[in-house]
């Protein structure tokens, strides 16, 4: 059995862990840490039939516990202090927080060097939201233009959200790697500030939608004389991200070092 904990348990993405992990065949989950729910037994808070296991408040919970796999679910803050640690402790790495910027990423990949822990990190677990990145990055030269729509629920922190960046930076290499540049925008009145959106990697334009009962979303839309082409994924429960959270899971400790993203997991 894999012995796992969770960073970040008493959140929603962290509580929806705990129960992949509990459910999963060869896993055991071992730690469940959260300083706002310190001392918490972990059935208060996922409910039905799960392990008895009060949650930490701290970090160290996860070595006294043997954990060799951590998946972190935190906030950047959070995590900026949460990975040095696990790599300093040789316990291997899964995280999906957002917010983390290039030179946090600069210091993961020197803490996570494989000796002794790997790292994956990810800014989005669904399977299908890595071939919608994956199919923008194939369409992109052939494409006059993109625009990048993210909608998330209204109490996500950050704008624009990891994938929304990420997606954009697949386009503009993928554009760069052609010999294409983007279009410039031909825009030359704002009526409002911020109407256009932000300009992303490559100036792929980012527009951010928060509200309330959605929970992650993205579009992007490809224009060409004459024709658009639209790749969409929806995430309608927390569920569509567990798959790929169990997966890099079992595969974190195959793959030295940092690994960024799930596609060389999927194949591609």
């Amino acid at each position: 059995m894999l012995r796992v904990g969770v960073a970040g348990a008493g959140g929603r993405m962290g509580q929806e862990v705990c129960r992949a992990v509990l459910a999963a065949d060869g896993l055991e989950l071992v730690a469940a840490v959260d300083p706002s729910a310190a001392d918490i037994d972990l059935r208060q808070v996922l409910g039905g039939e799960v392990p008895d296991l009060p949650m930490s408040g701290q970090i160290d919970a996860l070595a006294d516990a043997g954990a060799e796999v951590v998946v972190d679910f935190t906030v950047a803050e959070a995590a900026r202090k949460n990975l040095p640690w696990c790599a300093e402790h040789g316990i291997h790495a899964v995280v999906g927080t957002t917010g983390l910027s290039t030179a946090d990423m600069d210091v993961l990949a020197r803490c996570f060097n494989g000796e002794p822990a790997n790292a994956i990190v990810a800014s989005n677990f669904a399977i299908g939201a890595v071939l919608l990145m994956r199919f923008c990055e194939l369409a992109a030269p052939f494409m006059d233009g993109a625009e990048v729509i993210e909608l998330h629920h209204d109490a996500k922190r950050d704008a624009p959200s990891g994938t929304s960046l990420h997606t954009a930076e697949r386009i503009a290499g993928a554009r760069r790697r052609a010999g294409q540049a983007l279009p410039a925008d031909q825009t030359t009145q704002l009526v409002i500030d911020g109407a256009r959106g932000a300009a992303g990697p490559g100036g792929v334009r980012i527009h951010s939608v928060r509200l309330s009962g959605l929970v992650a979303h993205e579009e992007v839309i490809f224009g060409a004389p004459g024709q658009s082409l639209t790749i969409r994924h929806d995430s309608y429960d927390r569920r569509s991200f567990m798959a790929g959270v169990v997966l890099a899971v079992r595969d974190v400790r195959g793959r030295p070092g940092l690994t960024v993203g799930l596609d060389s997991l999927l194949g591609f």
